[in-house]
């Protein structure tokens, strides 16, 4: 009988106790590569007012810092996010944390000093849900301009007014679904309404091609390079869910294009029912399915809210929106989400499934 050779069998058995304690505990090994991870340090990733910018409006100061990943709200105050003027002045202010974007906001209590630098910090206090810190505190600096001017009043719509849909290509419902559209429907330079038959009702009167619809499109042409020319914007974070903004301009940049809101966005009119919002979205704007909705508060209204969207929009199922969308191409409107506004897209199409479009009263 042959006889086994011992130093033939340890090797292949410390191979495999090193194979097992590589893979026994993945957390282990989970603080390096991968920016969620437990080991990971959160840090920021995108802010505003942007880094080094001049110019930014100081009557609706924004200031957010976008982190990595889930923060502990707890540690997310003043005394860890801080901004300050000129000679370390420190910034009166409040701070929110909303946790499904990941965004810490710093709302000044006043409008911010006009044509003043000021530094924005995020201590390596804020801590994310395993306790790991900030690896260094986060600083970035940015200049107001003079005291923007409000907008000059609600944006006019023109014969584009009464309606609650208008499209350039088509208007679709979907067949058979209880649509409800106070305020007319109508396309132009297209002629296709389709899927308004019972259950789906509208108050006013449909538009296919003629000239009343063609009127209307030339209206919201001029109505849409107004909002798009409005100036003083502030810039606007990629999900503005969870935020209350003040009447005002915001924007997206070429930065960040696109605009999500997931959850609620409040609109705080400040007692002032002329109070007007302008937002200027180079891209697309999307609404999160479920659980979205913009809400008015304190006088705010709904004819008085413009989103002028430089491609198309899409209201997730159930959303309730509020606002006159105007977008360069389509609007698609999902299952169960309800506007109190206006659909007016340009060259494209208006998509509507189970939906009910409350057309604010003309002035």
């Amino acid at each position: 009988m042959r006889k086994l050779d011992g130093s033939k069998l340890w090797i292949p058995a410390i191979l495999l106790v090193l194979a097992m304690a590589g893979c026994g505990d993945p957390d282990k090994n989970a603080g390096t590569g991968n920016p969620g991870a437990p080991l990971t340090p959160p840090a920021v990733t995108a802010v505003t007012p942007l880094a080094g910018s001049t110019g930014v409006c100081p009557n609706n100061g924004l200031i957010t810092a976008t982190f990595s990943k889930p923060m502990n709200p707890a540690t997310i105050t003043t005394s860890t996010f801080t901004l300050a003027g000129p000679g370390g002045t420190s910034v009166a202010g409040a701070v929110t944390y909303v946790a499904t974007t990941n965004v810490a906001t710093f709302t000044p209590s006043a409008a911010l000093a006009a044509s003043t630098a000021f530094t924005a910090t995020i201590t390596t206090g804020a801590q994310d849900k395993f306790g790991n810190g900030l690896a260094a505190n986060f600083v970035w600096t940015f200049t107001t301009s003079p005291p923007c001017p409000p907008p000059a009043g609600a944006i006019p719509l023109g014969a584009a007014c009464g309606f609650g849909i208008l499209a350039g290509s088509t208007v679709t419902n979907v067949a058979g679904t209880a649509t409800t559209v106070s305020g007319d429907v109508g396309v132009w330079p297209g002629t296709a309404i389709t899927g308004f038959g019972p259950p789906a009702s509208i108050t006013g009167a449909f538009h296919a091609g003629d000239t009343v619809a063609m009127t209307a499109q030339g209206d919201l042409t001029t109505a849409y390079n107004d909002a798009a020319g409005a100036a003083g914007g502030a810039v606007l974070t990629a999900d503005i869910g969870g935020q209350t903004l003040p009447p005002g301009v915001y924007k997206t940049t070429s930065a960040q294009p696109s605009l999500g809101i997931t959850g609620n966005l409040t609109l705080d009119g400040k007692g002032d029912p002329n109070a007007v919002w302008i937002f200027q979205i180079v891209s697309t704007l999307t609404t999160a399915a479920g659980n979205s909705q913009v809400i008015l508060i304190n006088g705010a209204n709904s004819h008085n809210v413009f989103w002028q969207v430089g491609s198309s929009a899409t209201l997730g199922t159930t959303t309730k929106f509020t606002g006159t969308i105007m977008a360069q191409a389509s609007i698609t409107i999902t299952t169960g989400a309800t506007l109190n506004g206006r659909a007016l897209a340009r060259t494209g199409a208006v998509t509507l499934d189970t939906n009910t479009v409350v057309v604010p009263p003309c002035p």
